[in-house]
């Protein structure tokens, strides 16, 4: 680290992981919420069933130049270059409060700005989840770096300088894109507001600015609110029962949190562990305001975890998290602790690349593993392209599908072709294809790595179901799974798929 200074190392480390995402990007196919999100694109709307537009509204340009995975992925990857490049100037913008605010001991205890900026950098490289959204665009690939720029607007509204009306608006912006990204982005709204409250006096409350910031971001929003009140309150309700999960457990927490450590890697955390333990005390209650944009939303998530829940939702948290911990970690750098964040660091990303050539080779197929994750990101593209080709060839009526995880890929790569998911349950693509109707004709594509038996009979399936074809998925001379392909007829019900 003497040869170069420690924000060049930074911008060398960021550069590389980049590369790194570019990379993969091109080597496999979509994941199911990656197409998902990709067929938002291509029937663009005020918003969506499952979530808010905007992860639909930032691929459309791409989306409607190209198909290819690797072209459209560029969009998460920039935002995972955004991210990082606030990190570092959030974790700069943190230093500089303590400085301005806390006493002359903390003020020579707190190590050099860019060496802190690095620390965090590096946390976040560390981590195995952040590159997962840096590579597939989810709708928390977008809010991470939103919430770090709302986190650096909090802190520049601390300043002893009040906010300038541009300031404010720049704010309402960014609460207004973060609400259109997920319904979460309230936890970080509330973080700021528990800033706003930190101060002893409120003058915010008689100032104009804050005012127009609240009206600019509800007008931003209003196309999900118009959506969902034309559509009676359907995304609400699909996120409030979604969010609540099934039965209850404290053994989901412990997964929960054993996961969080494993896939955001414990340098975050022990960089964390040391900030709040050295510096909190002195400033605490503006300190605290400032981690609820990790606290809030981690807290929430894990609590919810007794019930069910997904790791990377948290992952705008632990971006917010980052500025924090990098101060802890270099704090811990300049006091000679160096061998345990090159220990951390090296497993972490050791971690991290064993995960990448898992990725890139497939996966293991064995009898002792009942299922291969990664056999998931391989094939569709050609199972897509074969259901096409046989609703062409068939006069079919479209694809049927029997879980809305699998119609995702279906109907991206065999697009324009509709899909119809064999479920009760009601989801986006009722909304896109419209209602099943009696006596349709479809192939139907089962997948081994979810099979489903063949829907036929008097009640809620079809007359008949005749195969057609199958099509065995290899990669790297291993067999990863197998597509069938049948024409199934006069379908029996004409209520299941409204």
């Amino acid at each position: 680290m003497r040869n170069y200074s420690p924000s060049a190392w930074a911008a060398i480390s960021i550069s590389i992981a980049a590369l790194v995402h570019f990379g993969l990007g091109f080597a496999i196919e979509f994941s199911v919420d990656e197409a998902h999100y990709a067929l938002y694109a291509k029937n663009l709307a005020w918003s969506y069933f499952d979530h808010p537009p905007l992860v639909g509204w930032i691929q459309w340009p791409l989306v409607a130049l190209t198909s290819s995975e690797g072209l459209i992925r560029l969009i998460p990857e920039l935002l995972w270059v955004i991210a990082c490049i606030l990190v570092y100037q959030v974790t700069l913008e943190l230093h500089q409060f303590m400085q301005s605010r806390n006493t002359a001991y903390l003020t020579s205890a707190l190590p050099s700005p860019n060496l802190c900026g690095l620390m965090a950098v590096l946390a976040v490289i560390a981590g195995p989840m952040p590159h997962i959204l840096a590579i597939g665009l989810l709708p928390d690939s977008i809010l991470a770096p939103l919430s770090l720029g709302i986190l650096w607007m909090a802190l520049r509204w601390l300043r002893p300088e009040s906010f300038s009306l541009g300031e404010w608006l720049f704010l309402g912006v960014l609460l207004g894109l973060a609400g259109l990204s997920k319904y979460t982005a309230a936890f970080t709204a509330f973080a700021l507001l528990l800033v706003f409250l930190s101060t002893p006096k409120k003058p915010w409350l008689t100032q104009l600015g804050f005012w127009l910031a609240a009206l600019l971001a509800l007008i931003l929003i209003s196309p999900v609110l118009y959506w969902n009140w034309a559509n009676d309150w359907i995304s609400f309700q699909y996120q409030i029962a979604h969010g609540g999960g099934g039965t209850w457990l404290w053994r989901g927490v412990g997964v929960f949190l054993l996961i969080q450590i494993i896939v955001f890697g414990p340098m975050m955390i022990l960089g964390g562990t040391v900030f709040i333990k050295d510096f909190v005390h002195t400033n605490k209650l503006s300190l605290m305001a400032l981690l609820g944009f990790f606290l809030i939303p981690f807290v929430i998530f894990a609590s919810l975890s007794g019930g069910g829940g997904l790791p990377h939702w948290t992952t705008p948290a632990w971006f917010c998290m980052a500025p924090f911990a990098g101060i802890g970690l270099a704090k811990m750098w300049s006091l000679q602790h160096r061998q345990w964040i090159r220990i951390l660091f090296c497993i972490q990303i050791a971690l991290c690349l064993l995960g990448f050539g898992y990725v890139l080779s497939g996966g293991i197929q064995s009898v002792a593993i009942k299922s291969n994750p990664i056999a998931d990101l391989y094939g569709w593209k050609a199972a897509g392209t074969k259901a096409a080709e046989l609703v062409r060839g068939t006069n079919a009526n479209g694809i049927a599908v029997q879980n809305w995880t699998l119609g995702s890929r279906a109907a991206w790569y065999a697009k324009p072709v509709p899909v119809f998911v064999l479920d009760q349950r009601q989801d986006q693509f009722d909304l896109w294809f419209g209602k099943l109707t009696k006596g349709a004709n479809l192939i139907l594509v089962n997948w081994s790595g979810m099979p489903f038996a063949t829907p036929i009979g008097p009640n809620l399936a079809f007359e008949a179901c005749q195969p057609l074809d199958s099509l065995e998925i290899r990669h790297f001379g291993q067999s990863l799974s197998k597509f069938e392909f049948s024409l199934c007829t006069n379908w029996q019900d004409a209520g299941l798929a409204d």
